[in-house]
């Protein structure tokens, strides 16, 4: 089965920076394009980012567009997201999707999730 495991979130205030990571095992890393969503309470998951098989095309929402940036590490079968210039209204469960393919807006594979709070 394929697994997604999310790390490094935490409790941050207002303009900091932090790196979440999530680690796929169980299949083959480099054949999926991996994605970050978030979830705040009382609100429905919403995409993040999005990064292709081999790195080479990512994708933002908006809201994060400039200050976060994705990347993957298929030698060490990790996705990253570095956030920046974190807000408020980022505080939410981070959680990480895995696919074959790139920009779908259902994804087959999904984490159980990183908590990151931004609050001063």
């Amino acid at each position: 089965q394929v697994r997604l495991t999310e790390s490094g979130g935490g409790l941050v205030q207002p303009g900091d920076s932090l790196t979440i990571a999530c680690e796929l095992s169980g299949h083959t890393f480099s054949r999926f394009s991996l994605g970050w969503w978030r979830r705040a309470p009382g609100k429905e998951r919403e995409f993040v980012a999005a990064i292709n098989r081999n790195g080479g095309s990512t994708h933002y929402s908006d809201s994060v567009k400039g200050r976060f940036a994705i990347s993957r590490d298929n030698d060490k079968n990790t996705v990253f997201l570095q956030m920046n210039s974190l807000r408020p209204e980022d505080s939410a469960l981070y959680i990480c999707s895995a696919d074959l393919l790139f920009g779908g807006a259902s994804p087959d594979h999904w984490g159980q999730g990183t908590q990151v709070t931004v609050s001063s």
